[in-house]
């Protein structure tokens, strides 16, 4: 091969046993990984959420739907009997990540109680074992907005930049990056989940390639929540049912994920898409849903608003 090329590796080890509540983890990654003698600096190793909940104990019987209610914070979307839910983590998935699959018969599985806090012990254990510093990723499967299917994503890291910050710089033709903003995490969970497949019992995997987002021993980096957007942040907070629904509720619904009041000129451009201005129960909920109240009306179609700030 002539010239410079950059090469990632993926590889997912066969023959990892079946884990249990208490089973050194650390101890089976490695000896999945000849003991440690198949990583170098720099690799990242990316382990399911799966084995990760079953090691520490988030394994149970009972009922998948409590569990569901039990995990979450709110229900942000509803159609059927598929729930989509801010999970008490941040996260916004189906049924909290709540999950009967590669689990006995009448058995489910819960994300880990504090998936960075894994990652970091894992890391921890590796480089305490084996001598090498590697990045950590916990991965777990979501679906995205706008497209079919799902892929594997990054809820816990350790070691690990998980985003990369290019605001600020310029294109190879000059040109300014404003807000791109890479989540490399995401991206080492999904290429690990390539390897590793859903029914090949292969939950650990190996990245190598990308030792620049690698950090040193001793630093673990702001972990995967750190990709996570704060309520009220995300264009998206409500499914498109759910926010007809609590905007017209007004006062009584919860305000936080339509986010802080917009402009007053954003407000008025919103108001003069209604047909009738004069329908103060539209006026309200627009006004609701960018962050304002109705303080009182002048007339039939002109009303006191002020920003609302709970």
């Amino acid at each position: 091969m002539s010239g410079h090329a950059h090469r990632l590796e993926v590889w997912a080890p066969d023959g990892v046993p079946e884990v249990a509540a208490g089973d050194d983890l650390a101890g089976i990654v490695l000896a999945a990984l000849g003991d440690g003698a198949d990583l170098a600096d720099g690799d990242v190793v990316s382990v399911t959420s799966k084995v990760v909940s079953k090691s520490e104990g988030r394994t149970r019987q009972g009922d998948r739907d409590a569990a569901v209610d039990e995990e979450s914070v709110r229900l942000v979307a509803q159609r059927g009997r598929t729930r989509i839910v801010r999970h008490r983590l941040g996260l916004t998935m189906a049924a909290a990540g709540v999950d009967a699959s590669n689990v006995a018969v009448g058995s489910i599985v819960l994300l880990p109680l504090d998936p960075d806090a894994s990652a970091r012990g894992l890391r921890r254990e590796v480089h305490a074992r084996a001598g090498v510093n590697v990045g950590v990723v916990v991965t777990d499967t979501a679906g995205r907005a706008w497209r079919e299917g799902q892929t594997d994503i990054a809820i816990g890291a350790a070691g690990l930049h998980v985003a990369e910050d290019l605001a600020g710089r310029t294109d190879p033709y000059g040109n300014p990056l404003v807000v791109t903003l890479p989540a490399v995490a995401d991206e080492i969970a999904g290429a690990a989940e390539l390897a590793q497949g859903k029914l090949a019992g292969r939950p650990v995997a190996v990245v190598r390639g990308r030792a620049d987002l690698v950090l040193p021993p001793g630093e673990d980096g702001p972990g995967a929540a750190a990709l996570v957007r704060a309520e009220g942040h995300d264009l998206f907070g409500w499914g498109a049912r759910e926010a007809v629904v609590r905007a017209l509720a007004g006062a009584a619904a919860d305000r936080v994920p339509f986010g802080a009041p917009v402009p007053e000129e954003e407000l008025r451009e919103a108001l003069d898409r209604l047909p009738d201005r004069a329908d103060r129960t539209a006026v309200e909920a627009v006004c609701f849903a960018h962050g304002w109240r109705v303080d009182g009306w002048e007339d039939d179609v002109v009303c006191r608003v002020s920003p609302a700030t709970t």
